[in-house]
Protein backbone atom coordinates (compact mmCIF):
# COMPACT_ATOMS: atom_id res chain seq x y z
CA UNK A 1 0.00 0.00 0.00
CA UNK A 2 1.36 3.25 -0.64
CA UNK A 3 -0.18 6.90 0.69
CA UNK A 4 -0.62 9.32 -1.86
CA UNK A 5 -0.82 12.83 -0.46
CA UNK A 6 -0.85 16.56 -0.56
CA UNK A 7 0.09 16.43 3.46
CA UNK A 8 3.40 16.57 4.87
CA UNK A 9 5.60 13.38 5.40
CA UNK A 10 5.82 13.92 9.09
CA UNK A 11 2.28 14.98 9.54
CA UNK A 12 1.74 11.18 6.92
CA UNK A 13 3.95 8.88 9.49
CA UNK A 14 1.82 10.10 12.49
CA UNK A 15 -1.27 8.52 11.13
CA UNK A 16 0.71 5.26 10.18
CA UNK A 17 2.96 4.57 12.76
CA UNK A 18 1.38 1.02 12.99
CA UNK A 19 2.64 0.63 9.24
CA UNK A 20 5.72 1.00 9.14
CA UNK A 21 6.99 -0.67 5.98
CA UNK A 22 4.27 2.09 4.00
CA UNK A 23 5.57 4.14 1.49
CA UNK A 24 4.70 7.73 1.45
CA UNK A 25 3.97 10.18 -2.03
CA UNK A 26 3.76 13.22 0.38
CA UNK A 27 3.37 16.80 -0.71
CA UNK A 28 1.00 16.25 -3.83
CA UNK A 29 4.03 14.32 -5.44
CA UNK A 30 7.30 15.85 -4.74
CA UNK A 31 8.75 13.69 -1.68
CA UNK A 32 8.75 10.03 -1.81
CA UNK A 33 9.78 8.07 0.37
CA UNK A 34 9.66 5.45 2.97
CA UNK A 35 11.07 5.12 6.91
CA UNK A 36 14.23 4.22 5.21
CA UNK A 37 14.75 5.23 1.82
CA UNK A 38 13.82 8.07 0.19
CA UNK A 39 12.95 7.04 -3.55
CA UNK A 40 13.08 10.99 -5.03
CA UNK A 41 12.49 13.96 -3.63
CA UNK A 42 11.91 17.08 -6.24
CA UNK A 43 11.91 20.86 -5.03
CA UNK A 44 11.46 24.26 -6.20
CA UNK A 45 14.49 25.99 -7.78
CA UNK A 46 15.87 28.71 -5.43
CA UNK A 47 15.42 31.79 -8.16
CA UNK A 48 11.26 30.32 -8.37
CA UNK A 49 10.53 30.94 -4.42
CA UNK A 50 10.62 34.64 -4.11
CA UNK A 51 8.73 35.77 -7.56
CA UNK A 52 6.20 32.90 -6.10
CA UNK A 53 5.80 34.85 -2.48
CA UNK A 54 6.07 38.29 -4.35
CA UNK A 55 2.57 37.19 -6.51
CA UNK A 56 0.89 35.69 -3.85
CA UNK A 57 1.08 38.22 -1.43
CA UNK A 58 -0.44 40.53 -3.94
CA UNK A 59 -3.93 38.51 -3.40
CA UNK A 60 -6.16 39.67 -0.34
CA UNK A 61 -6.81 37.91 2.15
CA UNK A 62 -4.33 34.83 2.00
CA UNK A 63 -2.39 32.91 4.56
CA UNK A 64 0.98 31.14 3.01
CA UNK A 65 3.04 28.55 4.60
CA UNK A 66 6.18 27.55 2.95
CA UNK A 67 6.50 23.84 2.74
CA UNK A 68 10.18 22.36 3.22
CA UNK A 69 11.64 18.77 2.91
CA UNK A 70 12.50 19.35 7.06
CA UNK A 71 10.05 21.67 8.29
CA UNK A 72 6.70 23.89 7.32
CA UNK A 73 7.05 27.36 7.78
CA UNK A 74 4.87 30.10 8.85
CA UNK A 75 5.88 33.81 9.64
CA UNK A 76 5.43 35.02 13.10
CA UNK A 77 3.26 37.77 12.68
CA UNK A 78 0.73 35.02 11.06
CA UNK A 79 -2.37 35.06 13.35
CA UNK A 80 -2.64 32.89 16.52
CA UNK A 81 -5.49 31.11 15.67
CA UNK A 82 -4.43 30.30 12.27
CA UNK A 83 -1.03 28.56 13.95
CA UNK A 84 -3.08 26.50 15.83
CA UNK A 85 -5.41 25.44 13.08
CA UNK A 86 -1.93 24.40 11.16
CA UNK A 87 -0.59 22.80 13.97
CA UNK A 88 -3.22 19.82 13.30
CA UNK A 89 -2.24 19.41 9.88
CA UNK A 90 2.17 19.95 10.21
CA UNK A 91 3.51 17.71 12.62
CA UNK A 92 6.40 20.19 12.17
CA UNK A 93 6.03 23.40 11.56
CA UNK A 94 8.37 26.54 12.57
CA UNK A 95 7.43 30.21 12.48
CA UNK A 96 10.26 32.44 11.30
CA UNK A 97 10.68 36.27 10.71
CA UNK A 98 11.04 35.87 6.78
CA UNK A 99 10.64 33.23 4.33
CA UNK A 100 13.91 34.88 2.90
CA UNK A 101 16.88 32.18 2.69
CA UNK A 102 14.90 29.59 4.04
CA UNK A 103 17.74 27.08 4.91
CA UNK A 104 15.89 24.02 3.25
CA UNK A 105 14.60 22.50 0.11
CA UNK A 106 10.91 23.89 -0.73
CA UNK A 107 8.58 21.56 -1.93
CA UNK A 108 5.27 23.55 -2.29
CA UNK A 109 3.46 26.56 -0.65
CA UNK A 110 0.28 25.92 1.28
CA UNK A 111 -2.58 28.45 0.71
CA UNK A 112 -5.21 28.91 3.10
CA UNK A 113 -7.85 31.87 2.11
CA UNK A 114 -12.11 32.57 2.30
CA UNK A 115 -13.18 29.28 1.50
CA UNK A 116 -16.29 31.26 -0.67
CA UNK A 117 -13.16 32.49 -2.97
CA UNK A 118 -11.31 29.62 -3.44
CA UNK A 119 -12.39 29.48 -6.96
CA UNK A 120 -11.41 32.69 -7.91
CA UNK A 121 -8.68 32.91 -5.97
CA UNK A 122 -7.38 29.83 -7.75
CA UNK A 123 -7.96 31.02 -11.34
CA UNK A 124 -6.17 34.06 -10.53
CA UNK A 125 -3.36 32.46 -8.72
CA UNK A 126 -3.15 30.48 -12.63
CA UNK A 127 -2.69 33.53 -14.34
CA UNK A 128 -0.02 34.96 -11.85
CA UNK A 129 2.18 31.86 -11.64
CA UNK A 130 2.32 31.19 -15.34
CA UNK A 131 5.66 28.84 -15.31
CA UNK A 132 5.92 28.98 -11.68
CA UNK A 133 3.70 27.17 -10.22
CA UNK A 134 0.48 25.56 -10.26
CA UNK A 135 -2.52 25.81 -8.13
CA UNK A 136 -4.28 22.68 -7.29
CA UNK A 137 -6.99 22.56 -4.05
CA UNK A 138 -9.28 20.52 -2.25
CA UNK A 139 -11.72 22.86 -1.87
CA UNK A 140 -12.60 24.42 1.56
CA UNK A 141 -10.54 27.49 1.19
CA UNK A 142 -7.41 24.90 0.60
CA UNK A 143 -4.99 25.99 -1.98
CA UNK A 144 -1.65 24.33 -3.10
CA UNK A 145 1.03 25.63 -5.57
CA UNK A 146 3.33 22.42 -6.65
CA UNK A 147 5.72 22.70 -8.79
CA UNK A 148 4.75 22.98 -13.01
CA UNK A 149 3.93 18.98 -14.14
CA UNK A 150 4.03 17.90 -10.19
CA UNK A 151 1.22 15.93 -8.67
CA UNK A 152 0.47 12.48 -7.41
CA UNK A 153 0.17 10.86 -11.01
CA UNK A 154 3.94 12.26 -11.78
CA UNK A 155 4.71 10.90 -8.24
CA UNK A 156 3.19 7.33 -8.58
CA UNK A 157 5.01 7.30 -11.81
CA UNK A 158 8.19 7.83 -10.09
CA UNK A 159 7.66 5.42 -7.26
CA UNK A 160 6.86 2.92 -10.41
CA UNK A 161 9.61 3.54 -11.83
CA UNK A 162 11.68 2.34 -8.86
CA UNK A 163 9.45 -0.80 -8.03
CA UNK A 164 9.05 -1.87 -11.88
CA UNK A 165 5.05 -1.20 -11.13
CA UNK A 166 3.62 0.85 -14.29
CA UNK A 167 0.69 3.29 -13.36
CA UNK A 168 -1.74 1.42 -15.81
CA UNK A 169 -1.45 -1.73 -12.71
CA UNK A 170 -2.23 0.50 -10.13
CA UNK A 171 -5.69 1.34 -8.27
CA UNK A 172 -5.72 4.68 -6.50
CA UNK A 173 -8.38 6.44 -4.63
CA UNK A 174 -9.27 9.87 -4.57
CA UNK A 175 -12.22 12.30 -3.58
CA UNK A 176 -10.79 16.38 -4.07
CA UNK A 177 -9.16 18.48 -6.59
CA UNK A 178 -5.32 17.28 -6.10
CA UNK A 179 -6.47 13.84 -7.13
CA UNK A 180 -7.66 14.00 -10.22
CA UNK A 181 -4.30 13.51 -12.60
CA UNK A 182 -3.89 10.05 -10.39
CA UNK A 183 -7.67 8.93 -11.02
CA UNK A 184 -7.13 9.50 -14.74
CA UNK A 185 -3.79 8.04 -15.30
CA UNK A 186 -4.10 4.80 -12.77
CA UNK A 187 -5.72 1.77 -14.39
CA UNK A 188 -8.22 1.69 -11.72
CA UNK A 189 -9.10 5.26 -10.54
CA UNK A 190 -11.67 4.90 -7.92
CA UNK A 191 -13.75 7.88 -6.40
CA UNK A 192 -15.49 8.51 -2.88
CA UNK A 193 -18.68 8.53 -3.23
CA UNK A 194 -18.27 11.46 -0.91
CA UNK A 195 -15.72 13.06 -3.70
CA UNK A 196 -16.50 16.59 -5.68
CA UNK A 197 -18.57 16.01 -8.86
CA UNK A 198 -15.12 16.79 -11.05
CA UNK A 199 -13.50 13.44 -9.15
CA UNK A 200 -16.71 11.57 -9.97
CA UNK A 201 -16.41 12.49 -13.43
CA UNK A 202 -12.92 11.36 -14.33
CA UNK A 203 -13.15 8.23 -12.28
CA UNK A 204 -13.68 4.40 -13.37
CA UNK A 205 -16.16 3.48 -10.12
CA UNK A 206 -17.03 4.41 -7.43
CA UNK A 207 -17.19 3.18 -3.93
CA UNK A 208 -18.38 4.40 -0.22
CA UNK A 209 -17.89 7.59 1.37
CA UNK A 210 -14.86 7.75 3.74
CA UNK A 211 -16.74 7.87 7.10
CA UNK A 212 -17.96 4.41 5.58
CA UNK A 213 -14.74 3.00 5.33
CA UNK A 214 -15.08 3.13 1.55
CA UNK A 215 -10.91 2.18 0.88
CA UNK A 216 -11.14 -0.46 2.82
CA UNK A 217 -14.05 -2.11 1.53
CA UNK A 218 -12.96 -1.56 -1.71
CA UNK A 219 -9.88 -2.88 -1.46
CA UNK A 220 -11.30 -6.48 0.61
CA UNK A 221 -13.29 -7.16 -2.11
CA UNK A 222 -10.39 -6.15 -5.00
CA UNK A 223 -8.11 -8.47 -3.24
CA UNK A 224 -10.70 -11.10 -2.74
CA UNK A 225 -11.34 -11.51 -6.39
CA UNK A 226 -9.75 -14.80 -7.87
Amino acid sequence: MVVASGNQYFQLTSFFEAFPDTIYVAENGAYIRDANKVYALSSFENGAIQPILTKLTSIPDLKILVCGQSSAYALKTTDAAHIATARQYYKQLRLVDTFDNLDDRILKFAISCPPEKTAAIVAEMRQLLVGLGEPTSSGHGDIDIIQPGMNKAAGLATLGRHLNIQLADMCAFGDGGNDLEMLREVGLGVAMANATPAVLAVADTTTKSNQEQGVLQFMHHLLSEP
